[in-house]
């Protein structure tokens, strides 16, 4: 027998021997094994040694290795068939593998060790941990894993004998239960908690079926729990990605400190808020992000106003979903490039929902069918807002209001900031501003809308005043634990009878100036009912008519809760929840969760009287306010009404818009509003933009130009800045300033139809108002870096100027037909980027071809602007067809969709035929309006006659026609 009889066996010590056991036959192929696939390798081996008789070979192979799949590809191997060789190979961990095991401060060889992790210093890659876990092993077992057709279930046991490297907050439990809901087919729900102990869960309403919805065939995903070690597996079923996989080392579970990670699907990942990004996709550079509301201005890496907790991934076909962590406990997360993402939270639980899209689009609109569709705002909030800390008093608005008019300016609101108040009291009017009350009733004469600014602190100083001896009396206010003692801090309320030296430092005027303030708990019945009383009086002064201020929209500001004093006035008294054993990566961790804030300990109540601790329940503050502040203010003005709130939690956005917060008045800002903007509709928030022309700092010409023109695109659109700094509204400048300003605004209310449309489609559907790149061109790669330019919708392009001196705009233009707005001719290319001409006085626009835009004649205010002809922009695609819709209302109607009292309109384009089409008819406009314009984009030949038809038959119609057939419109 002419034969080669070789074995091949594993030994446990990680070696692949290959023995020839009889050799009288030599293959004239002279064959070799190349490649050796390992199956179900739990760690990384980062190197192979080839031996040959009991000597090492030199071996040019390279390995790869799938740690989702747990496969080993050793690739460029020259193994002669026939021989005998040694393969041995050496488990460890690569970089991109480390996951920190020691993230709080301080980390040392010395305490790495003790937690059973590996200690290597290196200095070649900034943020890759020193300390990190050994293998891929934590510390839970699963048993009882049972899979049904609406979901999983599972024990978790804790089996770790090194119990000393953890204090007793910190020990992880000992028995943990696993449940995944199929709740439809394309969202799902993992939930781990504690079975035999009840924990605090967020008391926040998600919009779930009652009981699961999906089904086997037509489910989008599927979910494997892994065992040795545990993990939860999610994979698209349709590509088989793998875009949750929690299969490693870091998972603990403790009273105060719970860990997960998973690996992600691509470096492409979005959302998690608030703090200041460099760039709308996250940076998965070794970056941790903390999370924990704080009266913070905007600044890198620093933790602000709101906590959203939701990403949107997407995978490298281009695919997306998006996860929610339903936890509300100060948290952080870690990215880093293997692609994967670390949570860490101090309490709660972890609920994550799983949206799967499978676009951009989508994702957005699974998510607020989930967390809530965003409020739609009254019409007349589209447009432009005027606001200002440190007006002296009302006369000064006055005339702003004035010389806006005289400007010809478009605008429709204007605030008052604290300053309108006495010693900033809520529910009080300074001396200053006892005009405030007429001036309002004459702007409501001229078309206008007032908006107030509260506070939710409230001072505890003063002999006579109601809201606090009411507060009293309704219990409202949040104590200490145990007893019947409130909480007292220091935010803007003055001390009666004090004469304040504002050439002080900050500290000592809080100290000698600000009063005692008590914070409301907003999540108390009693405190709805005595917060609605307290707007209730402001707007209809029960003992003096005259002093009744009719506000049309409530913004609520400080309500992280911000706090002058660090805790309360005298400290806090438990140390362990103000410094617990883990404190997230804030801006402030050394001094702890009270900095800037109420103590950890205060004793909140919610709705059904269960006793909850701000610790946490303190990322809802704003959350909790938000609602009882748009239910009163809809009491008393009987109108739609906005709020707008300064710190969010998921689903905020059901009842308020959002701005961006106390920004500078510099360059570098420009952009960044952009991403803050983009970001938002990830988080439900859609009415929203950024302080236009910087809150902080003076600003200056050019800048603030540039800014009202990108600021005219926002969909919340508000210049306004701070006490100290110079005037910077439209006519603080010159008469060239007015000019800029009143172009831009003019585009921006001859295109409120159009994102009053949008707002609806995101309220009734979810879709986004402004809408990154990437969600209409998403099979372009390119898109999902872009951040400096935005779209309306699906079909207006955006791309304004955001760097000093320039006079070109470097745009890209997506894979589509596109027309330049302010000229209407076809731009001629696509797919690339283009230097476009952009003087101060211009903000590139363009139009997509396929689509339909509602238009009306602008006005210097909405109210004016509504009784305008229409016009419709149609921009025909390279088919000659195109599409559009007009959403219309009267404007300010509460629930005016909901109750069918609206009218919507579609309009269909195709070759050389439009039609007009109402799809429901539940409003009648009193201003007769018609569409006495149409301009049509992209018609190739001369139109000689146009003829409008209805109900089949021609009508008369006394139109002109015109036709440019250089510009083809």
């Amino acid at each position: 027998i002419l034969a080669i009889q070789c074995d091949y066996f594993i030994i446990p010590q990680n070696v692949l021997q290959m023995n020839v056991t009889n050799n009288n036959y030599t293959d004239p192929n002279n064959l070799m094994f190349e490649e050796i696939k390992i199956l179900g390798l739990l760690q990384e081996p980062v190197s192979v040694t080839v031996s040959h008789n009991d000597g090492v070979q030199n071996s040019s192979h390279n390995i790869t290795y799938n740690p989702v799949d747990k496969v080993v590809l050793i690739q460029g191997l020259q193994l002669e068939l026939g021989k005998s060789y040694s393969l041995s190979w050496v488990l460890g961990t690569s970089t991109n593998e480390k996951y920190d095991c020691h993230p709080a401060p301080n980390a040392s060889k010395e305490k790495c060790e003790q937690l059973g992790c590996v200690w290597t210093e290196s200095t070649s890659n900034s943020g890759v941990p020193y300390c990190y876990y050994n293998g891929p092993d934590n510390t839970y077992s699963v048993a009882d894993v049972k899979y049904t057709s609406s979901g999983v279930t599972a024990n978790l046991t804790f089996n770790k004998s090194n119990l000393k490297a953890y204090e007793k907050s910190t020990l992880p439990i000992s028995t943990l239960r696993l449940e995944v809901k199929y709740h439809n087919d394309h969202m799902l729900q993992f939930k781990i908690y504690d079975y035999a102990n009840e924990r605090y869960e967020v008391p926040v309403p998600l919009n779930l079926p009652k009981s699961p919805e999906s089904t086997v065939e037509n489910r989008l995903y599927d979910v494997t729990v892994q065992s040795k070690p545990f993990g939860i597996q999610v994979r698209r079923r349709s590509t088989g990605t793998v875009i949750w996989d929690s299969q490693l080392p870091t998972f603990t579970f403790s009273d105060m400190f719970i860990q997960i990670s998973t690996r992600l699907a691509s470096q492409y990942l979005y959302g998690f808020g608030e703090s200041e990004h460099t760039m709308f996709r996250r940076d998965m550079n070794w970056h941790t992000w903390g999370m924990f509301t704080k009266d913070q201005p905007p600044g890198y890496k620093l933790n602000s106003y709101s906590f959203q907790p939701f990403y949107m991934g997407l995978e490298e076909d281009g695919n997306a979903h998006g996860v929610l962590l339903l936890n509300s406990n100060a948290m952080d997360v870690t990215f880093q490039p293997t692609p994967a993402l670390t949570y860490r939270t101090t309490g709660g639980i972890l609920d994550f929902y799983m949206v799967l899209g499978p676009t951009p689009e989508l994702v957005v609109q699974e998510y607020t069918a989930l967390a809530g569709r965003p409020v739609m705002p009254p019409y007349w909030a589209l447009g432009f807002q005027l606001c200002r800390y440190g007006y002296e008093n009302d006369t000064e608005i006055a005339k702003l209001v004035e010389d806006m008019k005289t400007a010809r300016i478009p605008y429709d609101v204007q605030y008052a900031d604290i300053d309108y108040m006495e010693r900033q009291l809520d529910f009080t009017l300074n001396p200053r501003f006892s005009g405030l009350p007429a001036l309002i009733n004459k702007i409501h004469e001229e078309g206008m809308r007032f908006i107030l600014i509260l506070d939710p602190a409230i001072s505890g100083n003063e002999t006579d005043y109601p809201a606090f001896k009411r507060g009293l009396e309704k219990d409202v206010f949040i104590k200490w634990p145990n007893t019947s003692d409130i909480i007292y801090a220091k935010v803007w309320p003055d001390l009666p009878n004090v004469e304040v030296n504002d050439t002080l430092d900050w500290e000592t005027q809080v100290e000698l100036y600000r009063a005692y303030v008590a914070f409301p708990d907003f999540f108390r019945n009693s405190t709805t009912e005595w917060w609605m009383r307290e707007i209730t009086e402001v707007y209809t002064n029960p003992h003096n008519a005259s002093k009744s201020l009719k506000f049309d929209g409530l913004w609520i500001d400080m309500n992280e809760p911000a706090s002058f004093v660090n805790g309360a006035v005298h400290g806090c008294r438990n140390q362990q929840l103000n410094f617990p054993p883990y404190i997230p990566q804030l801006g402030s961790r050394s001094s702890g969760l009270l900095f800037k804030t109420l103590c950890m300990e205060g004793q909140q109540y919610l709705p059904d009287g269960s006793p909850v601790s701000h610790y946490d329940v303190h990322n809802l503050y704003g959350w909790s306010q938000t609602k009882p502040t748009l239910d009163a203010l809809r009491n008393v003005t009987k109108e739609r009404g906005i709020v707008v709130t300064r710190s969010t939690y998921p689903s905020s956005g059901k009842w308020s818009g959002h701005w961006l917060g106390d920004n500078t008045a510099a360059w570098n800002q420009l952009d960044k509003s952009i991403i803050g903007t983009s970001t938002q509709p990830i988080t439900n928030l859609f009415h929203t933009g950024a302080d236009i022309c910087g809150f902080f700092k003076d600003s200056e010409y050019e800048l603030c130009a540039r800014w009202m023109e990108l600021g005219a695109f926002y969909p919340y659109s508000r210049n306004h800045n701070g006490k100290g700094s110079k005037r910077q509204d439209p006519v603080a400048w010159n008469s060239t300033f007015e000019d800029i300003s009143r172009k831009v605004l003019n585009i921006r209310y001859t295109l409120l139809p159009y994102l009053y449309t949008l707002m609806h489609e995101a309220n009734a559907h979810g879709s986004t108002v402004v809408r990154p790149l990437l969600h209409e061109f998403v099979e372009d790669k390119t898109t999902w870096e872009i951040y400096k330019q935005f779209l309306w919708g699906p079909a207006l392009l955006i791309s304004p100027v955001l760097e000093q001196g320039a006079v070109t705009v470097n745009a890209y233009l997506p894979n589509a037909r596109w027309y330049d707005y302010h000229t209407g001719e076809y731009i001629g290319f696509r797919g690339q980027f283009r230097n476009l001409s952009s003087p101060l006085e211009h903000i590139n626009l363009h139009i997509r071809g396929g689509y339909i835009l509602a238009q009306q004649s602008p006005a210097n205010t909405t109210f004016y602007s509504r009784k305008n002809p229409l016009a419709l922009t149609i921009a025909l695609d390279d088919g000659q067809l195109a599409e559009g819709r007009l959403y219309w209302d009267d404007g300010v109607r509460i629930d005016a969709y909901e109750e069918g009292l609206y009218l919507l309109t579609s309009f269909t384009a195709n070759q050389s035929i439009l039609e007009i089409k109402v799809l429901h008819r539940g409003y009648a406009d009193p201003n007769n309006l018609k569409f006495t314009q149409i301009k049509i984009l992209g018609v190739t030949s001369n139109v000689r006659e146009v003829t409008v038809s209805q109900g089949g038959n021609a009508i008369p119609s006394p139109h002109v026609l015109f036709y440019d057939s250089q510009k083809q419109v």
